[in-house]
């Protein structure tokens, strides 16, 4: 039973993304920072958190807060993408989690 349950986990894990395979900010590696920031400013992402937090917007981000693993970071990229219907590709979400990790997470 062990067994069946561990081929199971590991063909599923084989199944995903690399970016979901991997641990920490592993995530973040093969990102392109500066496609990231390119997509932060086209989609206006700063002014949009500032309306929705006021100042300069950085305070949407809490490092302690709800967002606190790589996963969670990317995640949310992926929901803004959604919500926003910016039909970001998957490697664009992990560009913009990648810059906001290297400004303001900082996980390692």
């Amino acid at each position: 039973m062990k067994t069946a349950a561990l081929a199971l986990s590991l063909a599923f894990i084989a199944g995903l993304p690399s970016w979901a395979q991997a641990q920490g900010a592993e995530i973040f590696r093969e990102a392109d920072l500066a496609l990231g920031a390119k997509l932060i400013a086209d989609n206006q992402c700063i002014q949009c958190h500032a309306s929705k937090v006021g100042g300069d917007g950085s305070s949407i981000y809490r490092p302690q807060g709800r967002i606190n693993t790589p996963t969670l970071l990317r995640g949310m990229v992926e929901n803004c993408s959604t919500q926003l219907k910016l039909q970001l590709f998957p490697e664009e979400v992990t560009a913009i989690a990648a810059v906001l990790n290297r400004d303001h997470y900082k996980f390692k």
